[in-house]
């Protein structure tokens, strides 16, 4: 998540199928990613060059800087925050914050999924350990939260009527980019069988619902005899 959302407009929020246009720019950025990810596989993040991802991926390295501004944003962009910001506006008014998010959320993986069906899930994972190992990575990632999050007080402010800069929506932002930040890495260090969505979603429910009391074993608290 690294783009600040654009002013609301609900029908943005639809799963429409994408035009010709749009189809053709969604291949070239996978182009681009998927050729990166081989070539950090095979030579190493820092080893590998704009010029050699441009040269594997078949286009001119101005054509990679047209979809990503820095070697750092192949791995990092991801254009999720404006349709996320658009269908967290259009959740029900009705809904708690993180149930709305977590709702909107979902729509928007499903959406994703829909509109780029060859992205393998271990090119995500691949994506996580590439930012955990990477201190250039980690560190964008940070700026790239920290935009997320001014995302998320924007639409959160608009659901609820408190500022985006209120208490509340500062603590309760800085739970959630927190969760799935970490809900991510999770994922992406382990061979877990759920896919991202449902890793995320889970994390959501946790800030949701509190963490679950767990089941004291059975005669523990008892005094030793």
């Amino acid at each position: 998540m690294s783009r600040m959302a654009p002013a609301r407009n609900k029908s943005s929020a639809t799963t429409s199928r994408p035009g010709l246009r749009e189809r053709k720019k969604i291949k070239t950025r996978q182009a681009i990613r998927q050729a990166a990810y081989r070539l950090f596989s095979e030579q190493g993040y820092d080893a590998t060059s704009v010029d050699r991802i441009a040269e594997e991926a078949e286009v001119s390295p101005s054509t990679v800087f047209r979809y990503f501004p820095t070697k750092e944003d192949i791995v990092l962009s991801d254009e999720y925050d404006p349709p996320l910001y658009e269908a967290l506006i259009a959740r029900p008014a009705d809904e708690p914050p993180v149930t709305a998010l977590r709702n909107a959320m979902l729509g928007v993986f499903a959406q994703t999924a829909s509109q780029e069906p060859d992205r393998e899930p271990a090119e995500s994972h691949q994506r996580m350990r590439l930012v955990r190992d990477v201190p250039a990575l980690r560190a964008r990632m940070s700026e790239h939260m920290s935009v997320t999050g001014r995302f998320l007080a924007s639409a959160l402010a608009e659901r609820t009527g408190l500022a985006e800069d209120s208490f509340e929506l500062r603590v309760l932002t800085g739970a959630l980019l927190g969760a799935m930040a970490e809900a991510l890495f999770w994922w992406g260090e382990s061979d877990q069988q759920e896919g991202m969505p449902e890793i995320v979603d889970r994390a959501l429910n946790l800030v949701e619902r509190g963490f679950p009391q767990a089941r004291r074993a059975e005669g523990e608290g008892s005094v030793p005899q």
